[in-house]
């Protein structure tokens, strides 16, 4: 597969506050005409590609009270021509962290994947036009345009934020897809964290490298217009001689600091603290400045010991765990840290619609810790529903299984990784 090229945007005249200067780069990006053609029967101010994951070339006409499609596309109210809708302007340059979180927001709002609707923040509910939400373009870009407002890059160069993208110039229906890149899920990194608008709708997931088809066309690119790029760097110089008690002043350092393929000194430091408040047996070397499972299962037992439940116990560290551990506040991890055994597989049968018992309180409160307490609304309970088939299912997907393998009912190799 050919690569498509991107163009470079150089200096424009005229003004040079952000909200032109993106104006500037969308009209550079898209001014070349897409390698198919819109379908016959689509009217000419609402052309809408059907590819998979990504569409509209043309941008779409918005219709005032009483106005037609056509009479707004003749006055110029067109979608391009909207601000990003997202609460506040969004600047041209975008952290990494903020890529994510405005990723997040989308998955948190459980928006559902359609070619030829927008959200209501403008973006069209496609996999290109959440990347074009996520890199806060202003406007859907589609898989063909995507990689003009990116670069290149190898695959051990990849970090949270980048995108990996295949797009199929002949035949755009057929496979084209986007994902953005969360961070590496294993150290042999041939799985990683994948943010994604997909069918039913927006989700992250652990995915095998580059995806679960089409894998070897997938390209690795990243946004253009980073802000920050090297600060990480930039922070474990300005922190590194600090102890512990200067570094609570300092601040939670923010998401992108922890996870799978961080490494910085902040996690190094985050591992000392948790040692501090009886995490030691949960290292067998270190801590380092790589992220790691050990650490994840630690700062987990720090906020269960915590008697937080669901996603405030996932095992990353937020602001409040931060704030908890360098104000010595809060319990510390009762016996040391050492991590309860697993229960006993209690057999299929206890797992059926009007089941309830421990071991489903026991099911859920795992599967919440190991990420996946986003599909309970009230938290994990006793009593077997379609929150926890939703949960097992997603976790028995991120195991790389799919069909019988996957349809959300723990038997005996789940419980096994579940609790491992």
């Amino acid at each position: 597969m050919s690569t498509p090229v991107f163009d470079e945007v150089g200096p424009q005249p005229g003004c040079v506050c952000e909200d032109c200067a993106r104006r500037r780069l969308i009209r550079a990006a898209t001014r070349a005409t897409p390698p198919c053609a819109p379908p016959a029967a689509a009217p000419a101010a609402l052309v809408v590609l059907a590819t998979a994951g990504a569409a509209a070339v043309a941008p779409a006409a918005v219709a005032a009270p009483g106005e037609d499609a056509g009479q707004a596309a003749s006055a110029g109210r067109t979608e391009q021509a909207q601000p990003d809708r997202i609460g506040a302007a969004v600047p041209l340059r975008l952290t990494r962290d903020q890529i994510l979180e405005r990723a997040q927001g989308w998955i948190d709002a459980r928006v559902p994947y359609d070619m030829r609707r927008r959200w209501r923040d403008g973006y069209r509910q496609d996999c290109s036009g959440f990347v074009s939400m996520a890199w806060g373009l202003g406007t859907s870009q589609w898989t063909g345009t995507l990689p003009r407002f990116a670069e290149r890059i190898g695959r051990d160069e990849l970090e949270p934020g980048d995108i990996l993208l295949f797009h199929n110039p002949r035949d755009p229906v057929d496979g084209s897809h986007v994902t953005i890149f969360g961070g590496w899920a294993n150290a042999a990194h041939s799985r990683y964290v994948a943010y994604e608008q997909t069918r039913p709708r927006a989700r992250v997931r652990t995915t095998p490298y580059a995806y679960w088809d089409h894998s070897k066309r997938y390209v690795p690119y990243r946004y253009k217009y980073l802000r920050g790029e090297g600060y990480g760097d930039f922070y474990d110089d300005l922190y590194g001689d600090l102890d512990l008690g200067d570094l609570a002043s300092a601040g939670y350092p923010g998401s992108w600091s922890f996870g799978p393929g961080a490494s910085n000194g902040y996690v190094t430091r985050l591992g000392k603290m948790l040692r501090q408040r009886g995490a030691g047996t949960f290292y067998h070397d270190g801590p380092g400045p790589r992220w790691s499972d050990a650490d994840r299962r630690a700062t987990r037992a720090f906020q269960q010991a915590q008697g937080w439940k669901g996603d405030q116990a996932d095992g990353f560290p937020g602001p409040l765990t931060w704030r908890y551990l360098t104000q010595g506040a809060g319990s510390d991890i009762a016996g040391g840290g050492r991590p309860a055994a697993a229960p006993d597989y209690p057999g299929l049968g206890g797992f059926r619609p009007g089941q309830s018992g421990p071991h489903v309180l026991a099911l859920g409160r795992q599967l919440a810790a190991k990420g996946f307490g986003r599909f309970y609304a009230k938290g994990p309970g006793p009593r077997w529903g379609e929150a926890d088939r939703r949960a097992v299912e997603a976790f028995q997907r991120a195991q790389g299984w799919s069909g019988s393998r996957a349809d959300g009912y723990p038997g005996p190799e789940t419980w096994r990784r579940l609790f491992s």
